[in-house]
């Protein structure tokens, strides 16, 4: 070993001794970066209006995973075209891993047969992150308006007054629940399309519908209330929290069976250890009894998956919709 005159290693052994700390430092600073994620607020886009069924269960998620990650998480609401609005914007985000789309069904299966043309590519311009639940949807209406005990009489009704009937949706879902509705029961109520439920079930209260196809999150607390009558679900199964209220298909429409489901997901080309952490976020706050609790308790049987498993079921589920939404001949707008 070479030293200088004050008894210190030479200057080419200092030269490789700070290219060893430096090679050492190396990982260790991608290590801290990557651990750094997330080190300020997360967006979580919502494509449904403030106060919609999809955005209670989206804040609640939120909640659970502010803690995991210690960061807030600010809800960004972006209704519109049956959240066609929210999914673009995440879409036009790609590579920005603080960005995340809660989302229904509707953008990531459904849409592709109800547009000819979206904002965006299901596939192409999304990183799937994780399941979240699924949900049946509930036939509504106003029990001050329309004085019906059953489907079995509101179809007697929409059959000698047609002219005078008219639902309401605010999602993919709910549109295609309407149109199965028309085709198994043989009738031609009018669907009228919404930026989101809450406001189908506000022209409901108001008397400019008769009817809402709306998502369990949503009806189960109003009707629960007294403020809206509950004559069906579309699962081919009752809701739990909904127990005396049957099945469309017990209602005399067999073989009706329609569900949805959430998940999370983020823009394209983000880094994938951003989507495996946020994956085990949303799959540890699934397991939370005070989280799984509250989703039974507004119709949302809690799912998880990993997001390979979300992708594959974006690839089943588009293939059953266009099915769907031929057999209910829905023309693509």
């Amino acid at each position: 070993m070479q030293f200088d005159h004050a008894g210190r290693p030479g200057l080419r052994r200092r030269h490789l001794l700070a290219l060893a700390v430096a090679g050492c430092a190396a990982p260790l600073a991608a290590v801290h970066a990557k651990d750094a994620w997330p080190d300020k607020p997360l967006r979580m886009v919502v494509g449904y209006p403030a106060g919609s069924g999809i955005d209670v269960a989206a804040r609640q998620l939120a909640h659970f995973i502010e803690g995991y990650a210690g960061q807030s998480i600010v809800v960004d609401n972006r209704p519109g075209a049956l959240g066609n609005l929210g999914a673009a914007a995440v879409a036009s985000a790609a590579g920005d891993p603080y960005t995340f789309l809660f989302t229904p069904n509707s953008t990531h299966a459904a849409n592709v047969h109800l547009f000819k043309k979206l904002p965006f590519d299901p596939v192409r311009d999304f990183t799937p992150v994780s399941s979240v639940g699924t949900l049946g949807f509930v036939l509504v209406s106003d029990p001050k308006a329309l004085k019906v005990a059953n489907v079995q009489e509101l179809l007697q009704r929409v059959r000698q007054e047609p002219s005078k009937f008219a639902y309401g949706s605010g999602n993919a879902t709910g549109l295609v629940c309407g149109a199965m509705f028309n085709q198994l029961a043989h009738v031609d109520m009018l669907g009228v399309p919404y930026k989101g439920v809450p406001q189908a079930i506000t022209d409901l209260l108001g008397g400019r519908l008769q009817l809402v196809f709306a998502d369990a999150t949503l009806a189960i607390p109003m009707a629960k209330a007294g403020k809206l009558q509950a004559l069906a679900v579309t699962s081919a199964q009752r809701i739990a929290a909904l127990p005396d209220v049957p099945t469309l298909a017990e209602s005399g429409l067999p073989g009706y069976d329609l569900t949805g489901w959430f998940g999370v997901f983020q823009p394209a080309k983000v880094p994938a250890d951003t989507t495996q952490r946020l994956a085990s976020w949303v799959q540890r706050a699934l397991k939370e009894p005070a989280l799984a609790d509250f989703l039974r308790g507004i119709g949302v049987e809690p799912q998880s998956s990993t997001p390979a498993q979300l992708a594959a079921r974006v690839a089943t589920d588009t293939a059953k919709w266009g099915h769907l939404v031929k057999l209910a001949g829905i023309e693509p707008e």
